[in-house]
């Protein structure tokens, strides 16, 4: 995870609704409610719970929908990692014990779990992008490692790769059956968790997978901003919204007081017990149904979990009032997609390499992808998250192009920043391609005020 991006005190590396409202923790449910002008309560434990992802029937997606007279040309999906053991340990405290070895009769179960095991376990033979060539291919530990995948996070990502495989692979034959190498782009960063993400998609995903055609890349950087990094204006809107955050946290008195009464429970100093970032670790309790830690002093509990969840939605909610966050977003989401539409791009020129693409990533990766096109409304990138990108062509105007961009299997094409007007304009189904495109090479920058037109510009406006 790149440091740069949230710092360990703040609690951002976490789900958070964007209900439209969150709710203060300081508002209490009245005895009646007034339907028509109080906010929706959001329940912060059924939040965690859609954080969790825990795998169960398949689900119903939009993935691969459109008229019968489009053909899909290509496919880009952006992941979040599965489900993971916490990065932060509660001092003072037993870690939670999950076991990360893989057992295919355990549940969560998947099919091709035990496939799946045996394939990894002969090793790949592949070479990789160095440093992943030093990552183990599955999770293996009887008690899990920091931030190491679990088998539910495994599953995760069979489960999505089947389900695209269905749809791209058997409905729309988006590979040819003797595809080759380099009609897939994957790229992800140096965390085992997120390797393994990706094999495990791919292995559900690929109809023979085949270690000589699989070459991963890797990348730096949690925003996959490859050799454009560089970018002052952007870490200035970061510390901006650091400084809102922080600033929200002072005021959330019951917060305050709640990590006071979990750092009495542990024994160490406030300060301490909030810079071991605790949400991380009660979530992994949570999603895995093991009881939130006991001392002698007694025992964190569901209600602790609540305040902190709570503010975390309200803290969700002002970031999209503040907007600081998506200027922070447009440009640290500019690179990767600016390097998606060119790969579109020679997709429409009917280039066949690259027909589909897999960046496995984090949630401080897809958060600002989502933030940056516009879609406010979408929830903080579950465990085994994904955002789509389909190009299709119109078969009966073949130099048209059009772009469908869907989240968690529902199609938010018309959410999108470049794409919400387009229904009132135009009778077409999809969204015309060169909107996406003309969104990143001009539109995001004219989104950021000032008169930049490209991504220098902007990264080193002055006077900001």
């Amino acid at each position: 995870m790149e440091h740069s991006v949230w710092p360990s005190s703040a609690v951002h590396l976490i789900p958070v609704s964007t209900a439209k409202n969150g709710v203060s923790s300081k508002s209490r449910k009245r005895i009646m409610p007034d339907p028509v002008t109080e906010p929706p309560v959001t329940d912060p434990v059924y939040e965690a719970l859609l954080y969790c992802n825990i795998p169960s029937v398949a689900e119903r997606s939009m993935e691969g929908h459109a008229p019968h007279h489009f053909k899909l040309v290509s496919v880009h999906v952006f992941i979040r990692h599965g489900d993971r053991y916490p990065l932060y340990v509660i001092p003072k405290t037993k870690r939670p014990e999950i076991d990360c070895t893989l057992v295919a009769n355990r549940k969560p179960y998947h099919p091709k779990l035990e496939a799946f095991i045996s394939h990894m376990s002969k090793g790949s033979g592949a070479s990789f992008e160095s440093p992943l060539n030093s990552l183990p291919l599955y999770p293996n530990h009887p008690l899990c490692e920091m931030g190491e995948l679990t088998q539910t996070g495994v599953v995760q990502h069979l489960q999505n790769g089947q389900l695209l495989r269905d749809i791209y692979l058997k409905k729309h034959k988006l590979l040819p059956n003797d595809w080759s190498a380099d009609q897939l782009y994957l790229e992800t960063t140096g965390k085992s968790r997120t390797l393994q993400s990706g094999l495990a998609l791919l292995y559900g995903f690929l109809p023979d997978f085949d270690w000589k055609k699989i070459y991963f890349r890797h990348q730096p950087s949690a925003l996959f901003c490859s050799g454009s990094c560089y970018c002052p204006v952007r870490n200035q809107y970061l510390e901006k919204e650091q400084r809102r955050q922080y600033l929200l946290r002072l005021k959330n008195s019951q917060l305050e007081k709640t990590y006071g009464e979990m750092a009495k429970i542990v024994d160490v100093p406030t300060k301490q017990l909030r810079a071991a970032n605790p949400i991380d670790s009660m979530l992994c309790h949570l999603c895995h149904n093991v009881s939130f830690p006991c001392t002698r002093n007694g025992c964190v509990d569901m209600e602790h979990f609540k305040v902190i969840k709570t503010h975390q939605i309200e803290d969700e909610r002002e970031r999209r009032e503040k907007k600081l966050y998506l200027g922070y977003s447009l440009l640290g989401a500019h690179p990767i997609l600016n390097q998606t539409i060119g790969r579109m791009q020679r997709a429409t020129e009917g280039r066949k390499e690259e027909l589909f693409a897999l960046y496995s990533a984090h949630d401080v990766t897809l958060s600002p992808v989502l933030s940056a096109l516009g879609l406010s409304e979408a929830r903080f990138p579950r465990f085994a998250a994904r955002l789509i990108f389909e190009l299709w062509q119109d078969r009966e105007k073949p130099n048209e192009h059009s772009v469908r961009i869907l989240y968690n299997g529902v199609d938010v094409t018309f959410h999108t920043s470049f794409c919400q007007d387009h229904h009132k304009r135009s009778p077409k189904p999809m969204c015309p391609f060169e909107n996406l495109v003309r969104f990143v090479k001009r539109d995001m920058f004219v989104a950021l005020g000032g008169s930049s037109t490209n991504y220098y510009d902007a990264c080193h406006r002055e006077g900001f």
